[in-house]
């Protein structure tokens, strides 16, 4: 028999189970899965990835041969699941069939997620803007997201395929085997992307430690031109009685001692690929 509904509307399943098997279906107390003597009960998260700013929903699956129900947290959770689950005499289908469907369009997401770091990681080496290391963090966090989430359904097939108390028969467990191994590919990526969105951050890093050395740089060039020329307003500003004062040209000599100062300076600075 397969009922969906809301944790509200618990007492219509309540005659089916022994009051342990209840309260420990209530939100906060069911683990990601456990197995009791005919029945297998599973517990996660839900979250719709296609919605950044949707919080997860709790989904709880109490399974047995003759029963499967879907308890739902929230009102999106539970339009998901009577789109997903259809009504069929196997309980092993109907499983499979919404693990199948929760997961199905997951690798284009990540796959269009991937593409994304990717032009960000090219907008931000050819030029660093603040709004690029914002999408940096955002990508952090949703992959932090993305982790969590397929996290606990790979620990949950983990032991969902040891079929420890023979709940799933053998047709069908192959079918989730194979779920099991695409859950896991899934989890690889995200944490494949994570080190990749690491590696962006530490690129975006080093090229703002390049523009800011590029800028210390020509403040030091700027300093060394100026120094020579510091040392001589220095020198003439002593109160001490100079030979120069008293010639007509010495003005002039300081100003052209000045400009020959700056080119050398400049030219030698060039010369050296400094700037």
């Amino acid at each position: 028999m397969l009922k969906i509904l809301s944790y509200a509307e618990l007492d219509q399943i309540a005659p089916y189970m022994d009051d342990m098997i209840l309260e420990r279906i209530a939100p906060g107390h069911t683990n990601k899965f456990e197995s009791y003597e005919g029945i297998n009960l599973i517990s996660f998260d839900w979250l719709n990835i296609q919605d950044k700013d949707a919080d997860p929903e709790l989904i709880t699956i109490y399974y047995t041969k003759e029963h499967i129900f879907f308890i739902c947290e929230g009102d999106s959770c539970y339009r998901l699941v009577h789109q997903l689950v259809k009504e069929d005499p196997s309980n092993e289908k109907m499983l499979y069939t919404f693990f199948t469907g929760l997961i199905k369009e997951d690798i284009v997401y990540i796959e269009a997620l991937e593409e994304n770091i990717t032009d960000t990681e090219d907008d931000l080496l050819t030029s660093p803007k603040k709004e690029c290391a914002h999408e940096i963090i955002e990508f952090r966090r949703e992959l932090l997201k993305l982790k969590r989430y397929y996290e606990q359904l790979n620990q949950i097939f983990e032991e969902l395929v040891e079929n420890e108390r023979g709940l799933i028969d053998g047709v069908y467990l192959r079918n989730f085997q194979i779920l099991d191994n695409r859950i896991d590919r899934l989890f690889s990526h995200v944490l494949t992307l994570r080190d990749y969105v690491t590696q962006v951050r530490e690129a975006y890093q080093a090229q703002i430690d390049i523009e800011q050395n590029n800028l210390m740089k020509v403040f030091t060039v700027v300093t060394a031109i100026f120094l020579p020329l510091t040392l001589i307003v220095g020198w003439y500003g002593m109160n001490l009685r100079m030979p120069e004062y008293d010639w007509s040209y010495g003005y002039l000599m300081v100003i052209g001692l000045s400009v020959i100062v700056v080119l050398f300076c400049f030219i030698f600075f060039k010369f050296k690929k400094w700037f």
